[in-house]
């Protein structure tokens, strides 16, 4: 994409702006349509590349001395700034890396790329406002990227394209077509109809963040824009303030780093998913020749250096005191909570987290706070309250969830807690993509399309695939958040940074450490056994094994059994029929097309033995079961997730214990740390009092 390129001067200061359309910066400015006295105005380039334009503006810092400079001075600071992009891009080296491929013969004919390099500086309109008492207009042709004087001065002599006008007295200039190309101002009856389309543009784009095409999609089902577009209307959004427009790349750093040998230039990052962008190709787009792109988000749309962002204006959060000021506070165990129908432990987490949500954050950036809930603790019906809170003071709400799936399952039970609330659920292939909500439930992924949206977000299963260990997911999450916001964490097994910072005191968190049902958490009972990889190639499974699971079978319970690799499992299959063949037993994973298939069997006993990974590590209740973890001191359980699959027993009322085994041939730190992390829930239920109190037995 490229787009023109101005400076003007207003209230002692010069300021450089990029334009999607000309014409309404002229309406704007020149015609008095911003209410502010405009002294100079310049047009510095009608057609340079966005990634250009972005980085000029980006570095644009105002300098007195500019009052009084030519055209000379201008076209100097202009050519040396794009001297200096090129040199920092690396421009100039794969410019060169081209014409070597072309020589050599490696473009073949009919497909060779033209790359213009600077050949577009030369084209320009100067249009200047100065102090003085003559009202001619000065017409002329220029040479280079500035084109007019911007203090009406008598540069009006050269040789190449461009129109420059000046006045030296007036607020507001008439333009007429000229040689070069010099825009026409819209209209005046046009520019009503203008204003309505950029406050239709923003209100669509409120709280989001979408490339060119996919502002062109949101806007497919809106009535038609007007003659310069959805551009125009763009544009003069911008120039309100209620848009915002860049790169989708930033712009090449103006320092260098040193490297160990000579000196290496630092890859431009995506403003959309934070990640570092190392890929450029020759670009038809822009015409550069090393067009940068960011792989990470590619399934979003390509993320390039010449790919026009556009971003909501910055909204502001609800009243972090909303309840004291309206004089309606919120009871942290009464009316505000007794709706929802939550256990003791349930009410006490919900209440600290309103109780901070009641808080201005303290931080520069969003508050946070960490729901730690054990394993069938019943997190979502503990951020019900949180919803609510936020959607009576007007604010947006978000609950992400890294897996398709759980959205899903999410999404009917906040339809039926918020009837009366609209809600948009957004994940790969969602109908409701371009959908206003004031509760909106997604995918980790589709949070990179929103930019200060929320009062409330919700991050659910924070240690989880793929959002655990992910800086874009990271990064998408910060940004969709409002600054004044707030974050809620819900997590099991919270990430060690996390655990760190609660143990610090720097975390705001609460912890529910029982489950609906107030029976304890099963403890993972540890024995010994060879691999499972040995087992297969023995044929043969080892006794303690074999009696362990036959005790739970004779206690009707169905059966997880864990394994590390998904190529184990047909032969490990084979291999448990051996030995238990009065039961059905199947195995399943990531790459098993009938996976939910075969977990609604488990679900209703058709099955009794499941063989697995850890794609059911999570979100999969199944009344009365046991699990066993084999090669429990394998590096690919961590913590976190011997502790999800512990949690996979023990969730129903009518068998509250369950039996859980991490089987191994040796005794690791993350089985020792899941064990301990149980056995300290399971302290801290009892020291408040939350669990079931013991049969008696007579």
């Amino acid at each position: 994409m490229q787009v023109g390129v101005y400076v003007y001067r207003a209230e002692e200061k010069w300021d450089m702006v990029m334009s999607l359309d000309i014409q309404v910066d002229v309406m704007w400015w020149l015609e008095g349509m911003s209410g502010r006295h405009v002294k100079q105005w310049l047009v510095l380039s009608m057609l340079l590349p966005l990634s250009q334009a972005s980085w000029l503006v980006d570095q644009f810092v105002p300098e007195p001395s500019m009052d009084m400079w030519r055209m000379e001075a201008w076209q100097s600071y202009l050519n040396t700034k794009l001297d200096l992009y090129e040199h920092l891009l690396g421009e100039i080296e794969a410019r060169r890396a081209l014409a070597e491929q072309a020589e050599a013969g490696r473009w073949k004919n009919g497909s060779r790329l033209d790359i213009g390099g600077n050949d577009k500086r030369g084209i320009g309109i100067g249009i200047g406002i100065g102090i003085g008492e003559c009202t001619e207009l000065e017409t002329g042709t220029r040479r280079g990227m500035v084109a007019g004087a911007c203090s009406g001065l008598d540069e009006g002599r050269g040789t190449s394209t461009g129109t420059g006008i000046g006045t030296r007295r007036g607020t507001a200039a008439t333009l007429e077509a000229r040689v070069g190309g010099m825009p026409k101002p819209y209209p005046a009856e046009y520019w009503a109809q203008l204003e309505q389309c950029a406050a239709l543009l923003a209100e669509r784009m409120s709280g989001r963040q979408l490339l060119a095409a996919e502002a062109e999609a949101l806007l497919a089902a809106e009535p038609a824009m007007p003659p310069g577009g959805w551009r125009a209307a763009a544009q003069l959004a911008r120039l309100q303030g209620r848009l915002q427009m860049t790169a989708a790349l930033e712009g090449p750093a103006t320092r260098r780093r040193l490297a160990w040998l000579g000196r290496a230039r630092s890859a431009p990052r995506c403003h959309r998913c934070g990640s570092e962008a190392r890929q450029r190709v020759p670009c038809a787009a822009c015409g550069l020749a090393a067009c940068a792109y960011c792989e990470a988000c590619l399934a979003l749309g390509r993320s390039r250096a010449c790919a026009l962002l556009l971003r909501s204006a910055a909204q502001g959060a609800v009243p972090a005191r909303g309840e004291a000021s309206r004089g309606t506070a919120l009871a942290p165990t009464g009316g505000g909570l007794a709706r929802w129908g939550l256990s003791a432990a349930q009410s006490a987490a919900a209440a600290a987290a309103l109780a901070f949500l009641a808080r201005p954050p303290a931080g520069d950036g969003p508050g946070r706070f960490l729901l730690w809930a054990v394993t069938g603790a019943g997190k979502t019906e503990m951020i019900f309250p949180l919803i609510q809170r936020t959607l009576d003071y007007g604010g947006r709400a978000l609950v992400a969830t890294p897996r398709r799936d759980v959205v899903l399952e999410l999404a009917p039970r906040l339809a039926k807690a918020f009837p009366d609330t609209s809600l948009a659920t957004l994940y790969g292939g969602s109908s409701e993509r371009w959908k206003d909500a004031q509760l909106t439930l997604a995918t980790t992924h589709q949070l990179m399309r929103f930019y200060q949206g929320f009062d409330l977000v919700i991050i659910d299963e924070l240690d989880a695939f793929p959002y655990h260990n992910d800086p874009m997911l990271a990064h998408a999450a910060a940004s969709c958040c409002k600054p004044e916001g707030h974050f809620i964490y819900l997590s099991a097994t919270p990430p060690t940074r996390l655990q760190r910072e609660v143990a610090l005191g720097k975390l705001a968190h609460a912890k529910v450490p029982v489950r609906f049902h107030r029976h304890p958490l099963p403890v993972p009972r540890l024995i010994n056994m060879p691999t499972v990889a040995q087992c297969i190639k023995r044929k043969q499974l080892p006794a303690t094994i074999v009696k362990s699971i036959r005790t739970s079978l004779q206690r009707d319970a169905q059966v997880f059994v864990f394994v590390t690799r998904i190529a184990q499992i047909e032969a490990f299959v084979h291999l448990m029929r051996r030995n238990f063949p009065a039961i059905s037993i199947e195995g399943t994973s990531s790459q098993d097309a009938e996976r939910a298939a075969k977990v609604i069997a488990f679900r209703e006993r058709s099955i009794r033995l499941l063989v697995t990974t850890t794609i059911l590590e999570r979100g999969v209740t199944i009344p009365r079961s046991d699990v066993f973890i084999l090669d429990a001191d394998n590096g690919l359980f961590d913590e976190a997730s011997l502790v999800q699959m512990a949690g996979r027993a023990g969730r129903s009322l009518d068998d509250p214990a369950g039996r859980v085994v991490f089987a191994a041939s040796r005794r690791t730190r993350s089985q020792v740390k899941a064990v301990s992390q149980i056995r300290k829930m399971n302290a801290i239920a009892r020291r408040k009092g939350y669990l079931q109190p013991p049969v008696s037995r007579s």
